[in-house]
């Protein structure tokens, strides 16, 4: 029970709303003014509504609270209809015959003032309108009951697929850094090998890299201009391995202040460029970052030499990466289809990604 309570203390504490003791005072209050009056109205008579409605209220709610809280989860939801049906019919019968000797010893004789004529004995017409009128009582609390039931499992559910989401999001992004991280400490290696005094600056340009990557991607969304910033020290280090062999360019047109975008969205594509353009090429490479944004779009675009076929042919058998399928994902899960468009293509001499997306 204590673990129970728990849990709907942390559903309500998530805006999930819960019925409280409260909710039944004010509801079951509201309704009893509402009954005396309109009874008192039709007699003419209020003590005599007061008193038939002090009489009939814990009926009423007796039978409401059996129905569904016990009725309910007992044989509704195991498909025990018939069960249900007959528990019912027989509760409300019960209840119908303590609410008319009630009446009877403690009010009036006449136990039905409302009915075509004065009713001192429990006929048949009697039964039938009572119950009735306890079953449309009964209807009415259980589809407040369902209805609130309904909406708590509806955002309840919402709430966890958002969770998930955000789950599998934070997964795929916490992929890229070891990804990354990899990529660039094997060029740290193979500029190790041969002795160059490259490493130490590519090691002094992954400590910053690092130092972003581990406190300052925690956000959903970054702002651009960092993930700006992020490029170009990775290209710094792509610089330092490859020297002259690579042309690297990059522009960036427009205002990017004030946009966000999720952060390491644009990384995976750039390492694609150099594994395919760079790596797979003995000739001069060109490799071109070009983002830029319209209003509240931003576009990029990264194109590079298409690889050597001779080459291509030799890392074949290689280890793939996870960098654009990853993309995918976070586009697929953080973005509405309409907020973002994806094109990978080449033509004769390059092979082109091109991403437009909406700034959040």
């Amino acid at each position: 029970m204590l673990a129970k309570k728990h849990l709907l203390n942390g559903f309500q504490n998530r805006g999930e709303f819960k019925i409280t003791a409260r909710h039944h005072v004010i509801f079951w209050l509201v309704y009893f003014l509402f009954n005396t009056i309109r009874w008192g109205t039709y007699y003419d008579d209020f003590l005599l509504s007061l008193k038939g409605n002090v009489i009939g209220f814990p009926i009423h709610m007796l039978l409401c609270y059996f129905t569904i809280y016990f009725l309910i989860p007992k044989f509704i939801f195991k498909r025990r209809f018939i069960s249900f049906s007959l528990i019912l019919l027989a509760a409300i019968f019960i209840m119908v015959v303590v609410k008319f000797y009630l009446t009877l010893f403690l009010i009036s004789s006449n136990v039905w003032p409302e009915g075509p004529e004065a009713t001192s004995e429990f006929t048949f017409n009697y039964a039938l309108t009572m119950m009735l009128g306890e079953f449309y009582v009964v209807s009415f609390v259980t589809a407040i009951k369902i209805t609130l039931d309904f909406l708590s499992a509806s955002k309840r559910a919402a709430r966890l697929e958002k969770e998930q989401l955000q789950t599998e999001l934070r997964f795929l992004r916490s992929q890229i850094s070891p990804h990354f991280f990899f990529n660039t400490l094997n060029n740290i290696y193979s500029l190790s090998l041969e002795q160059s005094k490259k490493a130490s600056e590519t090691v002094l340009k992954l400590s910053e890299l690092m130092r972003y990557l581990l406190y300052e991607t925690k956000d959903n969304k970054q702002p651009l201009e960092k993930e700006i910033l992020c490029i170009q020290n990775y290209l710094d280090l792509e610089r330092i391995r490859y020297g002259e062999q690579v042309k690297i360019n990059m522009d960036v047109i427009g205002e990017i202040q004030g946009k966000k975008i999720p952060p390491m969205l644009f990384i995976p594509f750039i390492e694609n460029a150099f594994k395919h353009g760079a790596s797979k090429n003995i000739g001069e490479v060109y490799i071109s970052i070009k983002l830029q944004v319209e209003g509240k779009d931003i576009f990029f675009k990264a194109s590079n030499t298409l690889p050597d076929k001779r080459m291509d042919k030799k890392h074949k058998n290689e280890s793939g990466g996870i960098g654009i399928e990853n993309v995918k994902k976070r586009l697929a899960l953080g973005y509405a289809k309409n907020d973002y468009k994806l094109d990978i293509y080449s033509d004769t001499k390059s092979f082109i990604v091109a991403l437009k997306l909406k700034s959040k």
